[in-house]
């Protein structure tokens, strides 16, 4: 059984940081993209960042760019993101996902975590 398991949401002032990290089982996790997405209240799931299997290529949705930074390790079945100067539209549950034979680009993707909440508010 596959498991993707979030963990590091929480609240955050706007301007601050924090780091979201994804736990995988039950996959071959160095054979699968991965991937970030999130969803706000009242709208639609949206690609964050995405990850090469060997974490040597990676993509960014613009509004993160600069900002968020994603990373993988493979020893671990460990997926990383990395955010900073965090913005109050940052707002949304953050999903971890996993796509056997292409690259995450939208919510076309194999396998879902079951959210972490991240809230940034003063």
């Amino acid at each position: 059984q596959v498991r993707l398991v979030e963990s590091g949401g929480g609240l955050v002032q706007p301007g601050g940081s924090l780091s979201l990290s994804c736990a995988a089982s039950g996959l071959s996790f160095h054979n699968y993209f991965m991937g970030w997405l999130r969803q706000a209240p009242g709208k639609a799931r949206e690609f964050v960042a995405g990850i090469g299997r060997n974490g040597d290529t990676t993509d960014y949705a613009d509004s993160v760019a600069g900002r968020f930074t994603i990373s993988r390790d493979n020893a671990k079945s460990t997926m990383y993101l990395q955010m900073n100067s965090l913005k109050p539209d940052d707002t949304a549950v953050y999903y971890c996902v996993a796509r056997r034979f292409e690259p995450v680009k939208d919510t076309s993707v194999n396998y879902w975590g079951q959210g972490a909440q991240v809230t940034v508010s003063s």
